[in-house]
């Protein structure tokens, strides 16, 4: 026979079963939660990734056809000279850029790389405005391989040609400077040409440009893609010169790392 000490255990053994069952289920319930949350958020990030990836994607194909379009208005400028020397030379140097321009699918590129493919364009330039055209490009030594999305240089460079140097007369100048700002890059970038902010009001004007009004195709390109990488702490602002021309300046954080958009 049973004695009463493990009656009474096998009394409490059926009573607490269902309740020790229960709280496993629940845990389990939590548990099992818990995983489709963590789950559901990884996705979205991923999700958040691939888009910002395909926007960044579509940003730098908006630059390319631009670039193209000047680019062969100046060679077509060359021919109709019948500067042949230049003419094929300035084939030459987009070539080269062409180059690099369909292979690059990184977020962010090297200093130093950039400022090579500015310096292929403004080759292009020099062939175009001869002994009337003045650069001065000065990048610290320091921050040669800090980060950089690509294109944004070019594209400053080749606003500030599109929609400034190519309208002025005499003497065209063009100054680019690169320095470390406390924990940021700062770029700046100055012409002599024609001022680019008089059919503008204020900033925000500017921030909504349309991508044929006069202050210049790519710089709203610029701002976005900065933003994709380096959120709000990137900036680009485009002020008037008194003496005449236009000042852009680009601040963004200084990195030595790639940034993964995928």
């Amino acid at each position: 026979m049973i004695s009463f000490e493990g009656f009474t255990l096998l009394i409490l053994l059926f009573i607490l079963a269902p309740i020790i069952g229960a709280i496993a289920l629940l845990f389990l319930f939590i548990f099992e939660k818990r995983i489709d949350l963590l789950e559901n958020k990884n996705l979205k990030i991923e999700l958040e990734k691939e888009l910002q990836q395909a926007l960044y994607n579509q940003l730098n194909q908006q630059i390319q056809p631009h670039f193209l379009f000047n680019t062969l208005n100046v060679i077509l400028s060359l021919a109709r000279l019948n500067r042949t020397k230049e003419l094929v030379r300035a084939l030459e140097v987009l070539s080269q850029f062409l180059k690099f321009k369909y292979k690059s699918t990184e977020p962010l590129i090297s200093l130093a790389r950039e400022i090579t493919y500015t310096e292929q364009y403004l080759e292009i330039q020099k062939l175009r405005f001869g002994d009337r055209l003045r650069i001065q490009l000065d990048c610290a030594d320091d921050i040669l391989q800090a980060s950089i999305p690509p294109f944004v240089l070019q594209t400053i460079v080749e606003n500030a040609f599109k929609h400034g140097l190519e309208r002025k007369m005499g003497e065209a100048i063009l100054d680019i400077r690169i320095s470390r700002k406390d924990d940021d890059v700062l770029l700046t970038v100055i012409d002599n040409g024609s001022s680019r902010l008089t059919a503008f009001q204020n900033e925000s004007e500017i921030e909504t440009e349309q991508p044929h009004e006069k202050s210049g195709h790519g710089l709203d390109n610029i701002r976005r893609r900065l933003h994709l990488c380096f959120g709000d702490h990137a900036h680009l602002e485009l002020a008037p010169i008194s003496e005449g021309g236009t000042l852009v300046s680009v601040r963004w954080p200084c990195t030595y790392e790639q940034i993964d958009l995928r």
